[in-house]
């Protein structure tokens, strides 16, 4: 530590113990008052937090500033996505240089017809430190648009409508929406989501007529059950409206005739609590992924319309136990599935009869493939997406009957420096400590040796099921470049092994997500890739979470950690059902208010298990505005780890003042905070060009 930085006292938040009690045991906290979103004294810490970061960081800010010069230089600033066609229109997103924010527009029928622009974010976002646009939904006649803004970052989206044919707003504002919504076959109604004002829970369908007030708009779907979220769309065939409702565990859906939006939604199947499904319609059935009869990771089946209990569900792909069934696209002529085995991504494409059925051919060892938008139902056209640590993602066309494929596009790395075939992936396997092989996607420049004097960044989340697969970045290059190897850690808690990896790691079993991410740091530093000294761990949300458990059990493994709007207060929040997202989450983290589950979460939320010993150099940031994880739960993480942390090395604070729990909202703007991480690694390892 240089010795000006020594001299910069960092802030001390006020201890004001505030005792908790939960099944006669009590908990001391001395930084509740964190809480306290309006109290001049919050944000006056926040601040200070704030000013020492920018001390401490004063002499990385050329380096910052290069970082984000070097990974702006890469991306294409007049991009534009691949048109997809719908309705008679080929819609396209795109960039121009030197704006942050997209440009939407369409076109009738050719590529050569002349361009309609439907929104220009930039306009839209000038005079907000944050802007959000979204849930963009055309009317079946084309004629009108409804979208949703966000200005604040804490996902409570206005929706308003924009005539396509006069470019005026209407006045309508509907507020405090999930953003999505969806339109009846009349193009006068639109159905969308409203959430609950305090917990941001989606708990009302409303319906809205064209020409009226939005306090008059009619309740058509309440979700009671507090675990859940309803959310309504319309099926791909354009036949019906669709409710659904969703738990963790748990789901259900609602259907009613798109021509006939004052109808009544009839129910396919009631909820069952362990069963879950979804439902695609084709022809005169629904399509069911679900893992109803204990198929563990999943299968599909199919009900007529007419008949939708699950006493009329048949087999249609039968359970597997080694191939996880994660999604289906149905097209006139065929269905396509998508699937993972051995963690890897396959898509397989079959008739309606079964016949003629294949897998598209992916030809790595670590990739990354899936199905992209595909609205049109009557054609032989399958889009679909491809990358990996080393390939730039590619959109593929892929012909289903003469098995053609076309790139359509493939990102354009600038600042012609990059070819792919200088760099590596690789995939290797760490034994945990309950003999389990943890599977593991690395990149590095060609040349790796293995002795020990690599730098690491080791990165995973591990919760929800949620698979982060091997992807490109163009950020990531500059770690590479500057001799960085980038770890990916499929641990439990994810289902990149299947539906098992995921029950593997949750509930009373969440441990597995976090011993697992050490053992992964302990094989590749047994293995030479790394050190102590130079291996680094990072992860954000629930994977921040694993960053506060990791520092506190194995602290000695890690020179840096970066933990991102670290969800790390599990106790306390879990026991809060003010709190945003609470109750909906019991199935994942269990229910604390059942001595079970407060036991075991309490031993290991990492708030709860700061002590006395040395920690490695940390970075957290948070949002002030987040919905995800409030921000005081790593303000008062950060508290009392200065509070008692018996080691010099660095802990910086960095509170987004305007952003929520994704961050900045401009495309280049998010830039600076990748820069900010990366900066933060390479000043430790010395390199500071």
């Amino acid at each position: 530590m240089k010795v000006a930085e020594k001299e910069i006292i960092p802030p001390k938040a006020k201890k004001s113990p505030v005792k908790l009690e939960k099944h006669g045991d009590g908990r001391i906290d001395n930084y509740f008052w964190l809480r306290e979103r309006d109290n001049p004294e919050v944000i006056d810490y926040l601040n200070r937090e704030n000013y020492y970061n920018e001390k401490m960081t004063a002499h990385t800010k050329g380096l910052q500033e290069n970082l984000f010069e070097e990974m702006k230089g890469r991306i294409k600033e007049d991009d534009s996505s691949v048109p997809y066609k719908l309705n008679g229109y080929w819609y396209i997103t795109r960039y121009e240089t030197g704006k942050d924010y997209p440009i939407y527009s369409r076109k009738k029928e050719t590529l050569d017809a002349p361009e309609e622009i439907l929104f220009d974010v930039n306009e839209m976002a000038k005079g907000y430190d944050y802007y959000r646009l979204g849930g963009l939904n055309v009317s079946p006649d084309n004629k009108l648009i409804a979208f949703a803004v966000d200005t604040v970052s804490r996902r409570k989206y206005t929706i308003q409508i924009k005539n396509l044919e006069t470019g005026e707003i209407l006045p309508v504002k509907i507020k405090t929406t999930t953003g999505g919504s969806t339109w009846a076959n009349d193009n006068k109604t639109l159905f969308y989501a409203r959430k609950d004002e305090e917990t941001l829970r989606s708990d009302k369908i409303y319906k809205h007529r064209l020409g009226t007030d939005p306090k008059q708009d009619e309740l058509v779907f309440f979700e009671e059950d507090e675990a859940f979220h309803t959310y309504v769309y319309k099926s791909k065939s354009d036949k019906y409206l669709i409710i659904g409702s969703d738990s963790t565990l748990t789901s259900e859906y609602r259907f009613l005739d798109a021509d006939d939006p004052d109808g009544t939604f009839r129910v396919v199947q009631p909820r069952i609590r362990g069963v879950e499904y979804s439902i695609s319609h084709y022809q005169d059935h629904f399509y069911i992924l679900t893992n109803k009869d204990g198929a563990t990771n999943f299968k599909l089946m199919k009900t007529p319309v007419t008949a939708t209990g699950q006493e009329n569900w048949v087999d249609v792909i039968a359970q597997r136990d080694e191939v996880l069934l994660e999604d289906i696209d149905l097209f006139k002529e065929y269905l396509v599935v998508s699937e993972r085995s051995d963690g890897l991504n396959k898509i397989y494409i079959s008739r309606w009869d079964g016949s003629d059925g294949y897998f598209l051919p992916f030809d790595n060892e670590t990739y990354t493939a899936y199905t992209g938008t595909n609205p049109d139902f009557d054609t032989d056209i399958l889009r679909y997406t491809y990358n990996s640590l080393t390939t730039p993602t590619q959109v593929v066309d892929f012909n289903m009957k003469t098995r053609e494929k076309e790139v359509k596009k493939e990102q354009e790395v600038l600042g012609g420096k990059f070819r792919k075939e200088n760099y590596v992936s690789e995939r290797i396997w760490a034994t945990a400590r309950d003999g389990e092989k943890i599977p593991m996607t690395l990149v590095h420049r060609k040349g790796l040796k293995k002795d020990g004097t690599n730098p690491v960044l080791q990165y995973a989340y591990g919760s929800y099921g949620s698979t982060i697969d091997p992807y490109f970045s163009t950020a990531r290059l500059s770690l590479l470049d500057r001799g960085f190897i980038f770890v990916l850690a499929h641990i439990r808690g994810g289902e990149y092994m299947g539906r098992n990896w995921y029950e593997e790691g949750k509930l009373l079993k969440k441990k597995n997500t976090f011993t697992d991410f050490v053992d992964c740091s302990k094989h590749l530093i047994s293995e030479k890739y790394t050190s102590p000294e130079h291996l680094y761990a990072s992860g954000g949300s629930a994977g921040g979470m694993l960053m506060g458990v990791v520092a506190n059990i194995a602290p000695q493994l890690y020179n840096g950690i970066i933990a991102a709007v670290p969800f790390v207060d599990v106790v306390t929040t879990m026991l809060d059902e003010t709190i945003p997202l609470t109750t909906g989450e019991y199935d994942e983290w269990g229910n604390p208010n059942i001595p079970e589950y407060y036991e075991y979460m309490k031993s290991y939320s990492p708030y709860d298990n700061v002590v006395a010993q040395d920690y490695p150099n940390m970075l957290v940031t948070t949002g002030l505005h987040d919905s995800q994880v409030q921000y005081w739960e790593p303000a008062k993480w950060v508290a009392k780890l200065r509070e008692l942390k018996t080691d010099d090395n660095k802990l910086l604070f960095h509170t987004n003042m305007e952003a929520g729990h994704g961050g900045a909202s401009g495309r280049f703007e998010a830039l600076k905070e990748v820069a900010e991480e990366y900066a933060f690694l390479l000043d430790l390892e010395g390199i500071d060009q």
